[in-house]
């Protein structure tokens, strides 16, 4: 088979004067990356406008010519925001490429030719990474708060409520409803601190870097980051143009939220079956069968548990082809845009979706109590002991025994006599009935960060302190 037929590089590629024979069509469409990194459409213009200033100021362009860039940008712009930007995938390899070919078009190449100089693709890009990923990373905050606002409201709101708590998915001790959604909602609350933290890192400008060394004519860097809203530089040019740990750090942290996600849509997933029944999931979240009618789906839930899987091989990837690169800029690099810009939406929408899935949530108290067996207070009757003055180790055997005999008998642990109790252990008293309560039993356990009502209470307010 003989070898595909090239082109030579069209004139307007930024790269295309070195080279004069043939580029075979696969490898164009192969390096080609037009066709999603247009979303950085956006970024694109707002830092070339900032660039066209600094070199403005610094004499490259004159007053009169950076006035002609920034209405030609803005005019790009424009044809971007109204769907009416035409890409010319022969030409426009990239956005850079793309923009700067329309901006030619626009204002004549004379001027839109010195729009580059002393700038380089490699410092393009990164800026252009680090500004949407800045700008999605303040939407998921938002997104992120909100979700843990409707935790809270939740939580207040059903804080009464008593359900079994599980440890090996076996019922373990009565909890409040509200203590399990904490549980979960202070991981997510954690979660959103280390957004903010990755955000500080993110948010830092490599515009000026140039290819790897550095601007040649003294461009302002500090001016162009604070014109781009950065809260700071990055000081080695070589490092500004390689890296690319911000995305890594990214999904980083998305992996780790959307593992939150789905042990959480586990948990529900499982109490919202007909077996536990302690939930039931909106119908605007759910599905039916398409051979049995009778089925209702937690398909959101399903899905949420699913995606966080994808999550976690956008990470996963990413790292593998960062991991032996040399110095600075290489092509490979160019694989961090399509996993960064997936793992933004898949966190971005698992979010918003897990939102709608809590907030239309209805909770079903009544099963939830009966659920509650008396062999869950086996820990308060050793608790009722300790407070007689026996040693735990002692007492959690006595309890045992009293959690057998019940079982021997084929009687409710709450249902034995006091006889049968005394014949346990003489130091029961009449007063042990009282243990046997699952509300008294859920109050006992008022140390900062237990399940009774004022321990949840502070949880609650340590949760909207976070979100401050």
């Amino acid at each position: 088979m003989s070898a595909p037929k090239g082109s030579a590089p069209e004139k307007s590629m930024l790269w295309g004067g070195r080279f004069t024979g043939g580029v075979d069509p696969l490898m164009m469409k192969y390096n080609a990356s037009i066709f999603y990194d247009r979303a950085f459409y956006a970024q694109d213009i707002r830092g070339s406008i900032a660039y066209a200033r600094a070199n403005q100021k610094t004499g490259i362009l004159t007053a009169d010519e950076f006035a002609e860039i920034e209405r030609g940008l803005k005019a790009v712009y424009k044809e971007w925001q109204d769907e009416a930007f035409e890409i010319k995938p022969e030409i426009d390899e990239d956005i850079h490429t793309a923009n700067e070919r329309r901006l030619g078009e626009i204002i004549g190449k004379q001027i839109a030719g010195k729009l580059h100089t002393g700038r380089s693709r490699n410092d393009q890009v990164a800026t252009d990474m680090r500004m949407w990923l800045r700008d999605e990373l303040l939407r998921i905050d938002g997104y992120l708060s909100d979700f843990l606002k409707v935790t809270v409201a939740i939580a207040e709101r059903d804080i009464d409520h008593v359900m079994p708590g599980y440890t090996h998915l076996q019922r373990a001790q009565p909890v409040r409803f509200s203590h399990w959604l904490l549980s979960h909602g202070l991981a997510f609350a954690a979660d959103l601190q280390r957004l903010r933290e990755t955000f500080k890192r993110v948010n830092r400008c490599p515009l000026g870097c140039g290819a790897l060394a550095g601007n040649p004519f003294g461009i302002d860097r500090d001016a162009m980051a604070k014109e781009l809203g950065f809260d700071d530089l990055i000081y080695n040019s070589m490092s500004g143009v390689a890296d690319r740990d911000f995305v890594v750090e990214t999904m980083q942290w998305g992996s780790t939220l959307m593992q939150h996600v789905s042990r959480w849509a586990e948990d529900l997933i499982i109490y919202s079956t007909a077996e536990f029944d302690f939930v039931k999931l909106a119908d605007a979240y759910s599905t039916g069968s398409s051979l049995m009618p009778q089925k209702k789906n937690p398909d959101s839930l399903e899905l949420l548990r699913g995606k966080s899987g994808r999550a976690f091989g956008h990470m996963a990837g990413l790292m593998m082809s960062v991991k032996g690169i040399p110095s600075t800029y290489n092509k490979d690099l160019q694989e961090s845009v399509e996993p960064m810009l997936d793992h933004v939406k898949t966190v971005s929408d698992s979010i918003q979706i897990a939102t709608g899935v809590l907030s239309t949530l209805k909770i079903q108290p009544e099963k939830m109590k009966a659920a509650l067996t008396p062999d869950m207070l086996a820990t308060d009757i050793a608790d009722y002991l300790v407070r007689k003055g026996v040693p735990f180790r002692e007492t959690h055997h006595i309890s045992g025994q009293v959690v057998a005999l019940a079982e021997q008998t084929g009687t409710p642990m709450d249902q034995l006599s006091y006889e049968q109790l005394k014949g346990v252990d003489a130091r029961f008293e009449k007063d042990i009935v009282d243990s046997f309560d699952y509300q008294k039993s859920v109050e006992m356990r008022s140390a900062k960060g237990g399940t009774s009502k004022a321990a949840v209470l502070e949880q609650i307010q340590v949760v909207k302190k976070m979100l401050v």
